[in-house]
């Protein structure tokens, strides 16, 4: 890492901010051999990545043809406005970078656990029932193997940092929730 300070060197943050964030960003290599990023849900379980998706399109063709991910989240915390030198503002964030490898889980318990840990991680109250059988033949679970894991954050000089640490501690609330029958 470039500024070695800016480092997440406690693993209990990284591991917080990977259970918390709502949303990841995984990158694959397209069959035409550009990168991709593509946003999704995801759940952090058991030092793993786990994601649902459509048994086939662009995200899973890619991870068929080359397992080879890189998967990412933030945490934007605040900007800081700048008064008189435009390079005085400033953005304060945390951020998890992951080195994996992506594979489609098969049919079974370790497919079913996973569905469920992305229910509880986003509907934490629970009431969502089983999971029909129709709608899990048509479901794919992909699991990313960690390989390489760095955090990276910016929370501010000297004297900022006990205000964002506040912050920090209310964030990842979803917007709103619509229910849906």
């Amino acid at each position: 890492m470039r500024v070695a300070k800016k480092e997440i060197l406690d693993r209990k943050v990284i591991d917080t901010l990977l259970a918390a964030a709502p949303v990841g960003r995984l990158g694959t290599i397209g069959r035409d051999g550009y990168p991709m990023v593509k946003p999704l849900n995801f759940v952090y379980r058991e030092k793993r990545i786990y994601f649902h998706s459509a048994l086939s399109g662009e995200k899973i063709e890619s991870i068929l043809q080359d397992g080879r991910v890189c998967f990412e989240v933030d945490r934007p915390l605040l900007y800081v406005k700048s008064r008189g030198i435009p390079c005085n503002a400033d953005y304060l964030y945390q951020s998890v970078i992951i080195r994996g490898r992506a594979c489609v889980v098969a049919a079974g318990q370790e497919k079913i656990t996973a569905l469920r840990a992305l229910m509880e991680k986003y509907q934490p109250e629970g009431g969502y029932g089983d999971f029909p059988d129709d709608r899990l033949a048509v479901t794919a679970v992909v699991r990313i193997d960690i390989l390489e894991m760095k955090g990276k954050q910016d929370l501010g000089k000297e004297g900022e940092q006990e205000a964002v640490q506040r912050i920090i501690h209310h964030q990842f609330r979803p917007v709103a929730v619509l229910e849906r029958f």
